[in-house]
């Protein structure tokens, strides 16, 4: 009876024993699974040569890893979007929009959003700059910095018009006022407000410090 007490009491304690977790690897890579950024730029270190064709392949593969084709995505945007010519660009623009209709992945999308902006500003910029915008507060913080980077880099590269600084500073003022009040609690240094605040300030360069009384109070503090 008693052997049989020790053996129930030795099974049991080795069904309920927590069990350490394994870290989760990707094949050949050796990268940790939730590594978002380290896996990004490396694989956008392995396609830096990768031609325009084999991109766009890899953009258009829907089986294709999400890390693999934002990677894609970025290298064909540095290389050869600013050089996509106009007889082309119909048949470019037609598949990203169709990528990005079907992307789940955050990081696909937003390389989308901002390579389209690349391609044709004057068409997209109203719609995609202000979805970028929206994801700088992703819970996932390497997607929101990839976002925030992503509108740094389209207004330096136009400059930042009067009409585009618009687009961002009503973007950024509605998403102030509907969180205004979490506003009066929130912590200063967090990257997400200080990325949007920064962007506030760039629209505010441009359009004019009169734009501050439009804002809501609970934000001018913080500014």
């Amino acid at each position: 009876m008693l052997k049989r007490f020790v053996f129930l009491a030795f099974y049991c304690g080795m069904m309920i024993a927590p069990v350490a977790p394994v870290l989760a690897q990707v094949p050949d890579e050796g990268y940790p699974l939730f590594d978002d950024q380290r896996m990004i730029e490396g694989y956008s270190a392995k396609l830096a040569s990768a031609s325009r064709e084999m991109l766009l392949a890899m953009i258009n593969d829907q089986a294709l890893v999400a890390y693999r084709k934002a990677a894609a995505i970025m290298v064909f945007r540095a290389r050869f979007a600013p050089l996509v010519v106009a007889a082309e660009r119909g048949i470019v623009e037609k598949a990203f929009l169709r990528q990005l209709e079907l992307a789940s992945s955050v990081f696909v999308q937003i390389e989308l959003m901002h390579t389209l902006v690349v391609i044709d500003r004057y068409r997209y910029f109203d719609a995609m700059v202000p979805a970028l915008i929206l994801k700088i507060d992703h819970y996932d913080d390497v997607a929101s910095v990839m976002a925030y980077k992503g509108v740094l880099d389209i207004n330096a590269s136009g400059n930042q018009r009067a009409r585009e600084a618009r687009i961002e500073f009503n973007t950024l003022r509605k998403i102030f006022f509907m969180s205004r009040k979490k506003l009066l609690a929130v912590d200063a240094t967090d990257i997400r407000l200080r990325n949007k605040i920064d962007l506030l300030r760039s629209s505010i360069k441009v359009l004019g410090t009169d734009e501050i009384k439009n804002l809501p109070r609970e934000l001018i503090g913080l500014m």
